[in-house]
This record gives C-alpha cells, sequence and structure tokens, in this order.
C-alpha cells in the first residue's frame, strides 16, 4: 500500500503530536514547559510591538527550520534545546500566539529587552517586564482550569510536574544600571546595594510563581556579559579585554541568586525545588575552551557591524558569517545555535554542581 508524502507527513505529525497513543504511551518524564526571560530565550514575543529589541527578519533565524520567528540567534535558542532534551515533542511556542488547549504544553513568555525591573529596557521601546510576564502566568493558569473543569486540587498537581525555567537580570545591567546616559540607577545603587535590589524584587517574582503552581523551577544566573562583542567593542581596558566591572557587579548579583535558592529549597517553598543554572561559570569555562569545541572566533559576533561586529546588532538582510558553527556569538549580545547546544547539555546532564546547583536539569525532571 503506498501513500503520498503529504499523507506521510500528516501521519508524522499525528503520530509526534501523540494522536492515536495510548495513555500510557504519551506519558514523558516532562509534559509541560513555562519560560520567563529575555531576548536570549524569547522566541517572537516581541515580534508585533513597538521596539528595536525584534528578531523577525532575516538573517535571524537563518539556520532555523521555521526561518526567522523572532529568535534572537541564527538557529535554536537555549530553551530549545532544552525542550528536545526534556523529550518535548515541539518547541515551545510564545505567548503571543498561544491560546487554547496548546497551554497545557506550555508558553513561552519571554521578551527581548526585558527585565526584573519594569523600566529596564525602556530605552529600546516596548517589552514585556518579569512583573507582566508573571502576571501572563496567571492568566495562562485561568485559562487552564476550565480543561480540569475546575478542579483546582487537578490543576496544581499537573502544573507541580511542569518545568519552569526563568533567567532574567543581563539587561537589568546592560540597559539600566550601565547605561548612564538613560537611567540614574548607577547613582542612586552600589553594585552591592543594586544586586540587593534586584533580588528582592526577584523572591517577590519568584514567589509569585510558586503560589501559582510553578515547584520544578531552573533560575539562571547572569552570564558573563562583561565580554559579549557588544562590551568588546566600546571597552578599551588595560589589563583585560573584557569590562571588568560589569562582571564584578554581575558575581554580586549571582551570589545573591544562588543564596536565595538555597533558601527557597529550605523550606521557605515547601514541596518546590529550585536549581541555580551557572550561566557565569559556563560562559568563563567556553570561552577558556572554545576552541576545543570547535570555535574559531571567540570574541567577534557572526553578524554585525563595526568593531567586533558589536557596535551595531545584525541588521535586515546582511550577510551573516558562512560558518556559524565556528563563532561562538551570532550577534552583538546572543550566542550562535553551536553555543546554545553546548550551553543546553551542560545544564542537562551536568556532573557537576559548577554548573547546575543542587542537581541537574535531568534530574530536576525525574521527581
Amino acid at each position: 500500500m503506498r501513500f503520498s508524502k503529504s499523507i506521510l507527513v500528516v501521519l508524522a505529525w499525528l503520530w509526534v503530536s501523540g494522536w492515536g497513543c495510548s495513555q500510557e504511551q504519551q506519558q514523558a518524564p516532562v509534559s509541560c514547559f513555562f519560560i520567563f526571560g529575555d531576548s536570549l530565550v524569547d522566541n517572537g514575543n516581541n515580534n508585533g510591538m513597538l521596539t528595536l529589541a525584534r528578531a523577525n527578519y532575516r538573517p535571524y533565524g537563518i539556520d532555523f527550520p521555521q526561518g526567522s520567528t523572532g529568535r534572537f540567534t541564527n538557529g535554536r535558542t537555549f530553551v530549545d534545546v532544552l525542550a528536545q532534551l526534556l523529550g518535548l515533542p515541539t518547541y515551545i511556542p510564545p505567548y503571543a500566539r498561544t491560546r487554547g488547549r496548546a497551554l497545557l504544553r506550555g508558553v513561552n513568555y519571554a521578551s527581548g529587552a526585558s527585565g526584573i525591573r519594569d523600566e529596564t529596557g525602556n530605552n529600546l521601546g516596548a517589552h514585556t517586564s518579569m512583573n507582566q510576564q508573571v502576571s501572563n502566568f496567571a492568566d495562562t493558569v485561568q485559562q487552564m482550569r476550565r480543561f480540569f473543569r475546575r478542579d483546582i486540587n487537578s490543576l496544581k498537581t499537573y502544573l507541580s510536574k511542569c518545568i519552569i525555567y526563568s533567567g532574567l537580570g543581563s539587561n537589568d545591567y546592560l540597559n539600566n544600571y550601565f547605561m548612564t546616559d538613560f537611567y540614574s540607577t548607577s547613582s542612586q545603587y552600589t553594585p552591592k546595594a543594586y544586586a540587593s535590589v534586584l533580588i528582592q524584587d526577584y523572591t517577590r517574582q519568584l514567589t509569585q510563581l510558586y503560589q501559582l503552581g510553578a515547584r520544578k523551577v531552573i533560575v539562571t544566573a547572569v552570564g558573563q556579559i562583561g565580554c559579549i562583542p557588544y562590551q568588546l567593542a566600546r571597552y578599551n581596558g588595560n589589563n583585560s579585554r573584557c569590562n571588568e566591572d560589569i562582571n564584578k557587579a554581575i558575581v554580586l548579583f549571582n551570589s545573591e541568586l544562588k543564596k536565595l535558592v538555597t533558601r527557597f529549597n529550605s523550606g521557605q517553598l515547601p514541596g518546590a525545588k529550585f536549581v541555580f543554572l551557572d550561566s557565569y561559570q559556563s560562559t568563563v569555562d567556553l570561552y577558556r575552551k572554545g576552541r576545543s569545541y570547535g570555535f574559531e572566533v571567540l570574541d567577534k559576533g557572526c553578524c554585525g557591524v563595526g568593531r567586533n561586529n558589536g557596535q551595531i546588532t545584525c541588521l535586515p538582510l546582511q550577510q551573516p558569517c558562512e560558518d556559524r558553527s565556528k563563532y561562538l556569538f551570532w550577534d552583538a549580545f546572543h550566542p550562535t545555535e553551536a553555543a546554545n547546544i553546548i550551553f543546553g547539555k551542560a545544564a542537562y546532564s551536568s556532573n557537576t554542581q559548577s554548573y547546575t546547583y543542587p542537581i541537574n536539569i535531568e534530574q530536576l525532571a525525574m521527581l
């Protein structure tokens, strides 16, 4: 019996979607994944906004099967890689275009330029801050109630098995504290005080996620953003190629964030398990060992304008580098898909607490 190519494609889609499978066959360690964050994991929420923080044009997405979706890289983001490692059948869709039963598989609320603080990213235009992302999740939970016949306990049980990813903070430094022409925060707070204020706000936001049903939560440290092409293009340091003032401020925030995870896991949020993902350490290690992973260019964007391809980010229809797998950075701010794959695999199955603390993401999924 012969099938046309189009029928085979439909059958394959139905199989991947779980249609025709028994209830047991459909069971996977993780059936839902909710994502909060900024442009590192945004996959299209900013497409309809009046903002400079948009990536729904080529060459963004040049290596992604669906093309220019709004992802700020050439292919998959970190959470796309994570979704595949978790065994989810599809990438998690953006909140901006997800409704109905699709909500049950998870939603991506991330928004380019957003931060923990509401004003962060205003210099680039519209965005969805973490406070608003949490509010959007509350709306999602409310909508999901009807699929559980308004049985709140069943919904809570379902949500308790979902993986929650939250990665904020980069823009609170790049597009707030260290952008002194637009923001006054650096004159209001010392780096240590600013880190404390951010953690105070973030504690409230993560607690709200817990109150809404989140139980398996990944929180990410801020990466070594003093060494991204954007900073390398602007900084003329004497002893380091990186802007160590920014890196030192980031370390203060990351240290407090790890302490917060320890407090949450020590009974402050009963029944929850938080994993601290040390993006700072993983980026430091990748810079140091980049060539052993096949990267040949560690300090320039594959696509961009000016010094280190970091003075202006990737322009519409600009011709990027030919071999993206050789570049650590896609543009002035964001890693390539090749780097995201390495970061994703390290976080998922790391056997050292230097990347994931106190357990890795695979272990979190199996709880």
